[in-house]
């Protein structure tokens, strides 16, 4: 076997834990996760809204923003990996693939 691209398992237990601590199961549903999931994909995609693309190249560097940052990118990390594993998604597994599939699509350019 090769080895893993991505390995979220040890992320996909402590999520459980947590999950099971709060006795949040019943509502970690796969559309509840999904729309919580585009929440903060918007919470993060509203911190670069009327950034030039200079600012937004600097955005994790800048301490007035930095914070923030990291903050939404591992809420929508968290919840992208608790959808997969509440829909049995195999995550490596599916870049694997997707990989694949993005290299036949867009072969790499001539001499690259």
């Amino acid at each position: 076997m090769t080895q893993p691209l991505l390995d979220v398992s040890p992320l996909e237990a402590a999520l459980q834990r947590f999950a099971d601590a709060r006795d949040w199961n019943g509502f970690h549903t796969p559309r509840n996760l999904v729309l919580a999931l585009t929440g903060e994909v918007g919470e993060l995609a509203e911190l670069f809204q009327w950034l030039t693309d200079e600012q937004a190249a600097r955005i994790a560097a800048d301490p007035a923003t930095a914070r923030a940052v990291r903050d939404e990118l591992a809420d929508v990390l968290m919840y992208l990996v608790r959808l997969s594993s509440v829909l049995g998604v195999d995550l490596d597994a599916a870049v694997r693939e997707k990989f694949i599939a993005n290299g036949v699509k867009y072969p790499p350019l001539p001499g690259r």
